[in-house]
């Protein structure tokens, strides 16, 4: 196609986007709850970085997380950066990194010039595989490099295999980090994810199950390193009348207005996790006569709040991800392809990867359908019908 053919395509396509009503991936749904947690934040002219909204936010987190102690963040990737300075993570050291995730999971580890060790994911979850984690592990030993943490993402909501990646991490004593960003109110043996590893971590940016509009949180067990991450994430200020610091710090602490809002979300979460898991019912059962999709699917032990519901189309069937995409952007809906792995970003090229080829074959094949909560049974038909129309031309 020459470019300007291409440039009259997307005209056409901009064009018809003013045209159509608009279908997001996963937008933000609110309602009068939040409303009148924050009207009260303004009444009581809690309008600054500090507050009892935050405190109360925590808390309630805090019940949902076996207990765990929670400190709320400016963002999930802050939670990261954190999680990795508590872990002793310095500039040369080597962190252990999913390779087929958002590049939050992994800048972190550059900000303290340490090195991201990618690995690749196994079939079955998407997500990090047990044997590839134990392969690096050993190599990077035998290096006199032993791993400094284990940064673990629960991609899409379905969790890990985390028997096997618990068992591994144990054996070498090495800490996770656990990237549950997109996974909260998904559950492994019955219990939260975000609460296996050294340190859990989450995300409540826009477009998550429950939003603060941006935010973030990181969660232990360990109620001194939650302490400690508070104290870097004000500045570092040591408990003086005047300003001191005998540490580098952040301001990487959510604010007392955006803490009201996750109130009001955190007690709409069960019933979220319940339609997001009815979306990815109410889409397989539609497109499941269609044998060039598959999707994937929860193990026995694993319980999933299907954040995102995606899909793969089949290995050189004559219909691509991009044939689905670019017939959905024309019908002013947006999908997604999945994550681009990290070890094929120009940013992170130069470093070892341990490498099976699934992450590459999902990002080809992958495509992330609409999501979000707000959607209704008239949205989701639409985009069904589209898509079997692709495969019916």
């Amino acid at each position: 196609m020459t470019l300007r053919l291409y440039l009259l395509r997307y005209l056409e396509i901009l064009i018809n986007l003013n045209n159509k009503d608009k279908i997001w991936l996963s937008s933000p749904h609110l309602g009068e709850c939040e409303f009148e947690y924050v009207k009260k934040v303004f009444e009581s002219n809690w309008i600054a970085p500090v507050g009892p909204h935050i405190s109360d936010f925590e808390i309630e987190l805090s019940k949902r997380l076996l207990d765990h102690h929670v400190v709320a963040l400016s963002s999930g990737t802050a939670a990261i950066h954190l999680a990795l300075i508590l872990l002793g993570v310095s500039s040369g050291d080597d962190v252990l990194c999913s390779t087929f995730t958002f590049s939050a999971s992994v800048n972190p580890i550059r900000y303290l010039g340490a090195n991201p060790i990618l690995i690749d994911s196994d079939l079955s979850s998407w997500n990090m595989c047990p044997d590839l984690l134990e392969k690096a592990i050993k190599d990077r030993i035998s290096l006199n490099k032993k791993p400094k943490a284990i940064i673990l993402v629960h991609l899409y909501g379905m969790p890990a295999n985390m028997e096997e990646i618990s068992r591994i991490s144990n054996h070498y004593e090495i800490p996770i980090i656990e990237d549950a960003a997109e996974a909260l109110g998904s559950t492994y043996n019955g219990r939260p994810l975000g609460t296996f590893g050294d340190i859990g971590v989450f995300s409540f940016n826009g477009n998550k199950i429950i939003t603060t509009s941006g935010g973030g949180a990181l969660v232990s067990s360990n109620q001194e390193l939650v302490e400690k991450a508070k104290y870097l994430a004000t500045q570092a200020r040591e408990d003086k009348p005047h300003y001191e610091h005998t540490e580098i710090g952040y301001n990487y602490r959510l604010s007392n207005v955006l803490a009201a809002i996750g109130l009001g979300q955190l007690e709409k979460l069960d019933k979220r996790v319940e339609q997001k898991r009815y979306i990815n019912h109410y889409y397989r059962s539609h497109l499941n006569q269609i044998k060039e999709i598959s999707f994937v699917s929860e193990a026995e032990s694993s319980f999933s709040n299907y954040w995102l519901t995606t899909i793969i189309l089949q290995k050189n069937s004559t219909i691509d991800r991009e044939s689905i995409r670019l017939r959905m952007l024309e019908e002013s809906i947006e999908t997604r392809p999945l994550w681009k792995p990290m070890h094929l970003q120009p940013i992170f090229k130069s470093f070892d990867a341990y490498l099976n080829g699934v992450s590459e074959e999902l990002f080809n094949h992958g495509l992330c359908l609409p999501s979000g909560t707000n959607m209704s049974n008239n949205d989701m038909e639409r985009i069904i019908k589209i898509i079997k129309s692709v495969y019916e031309t």
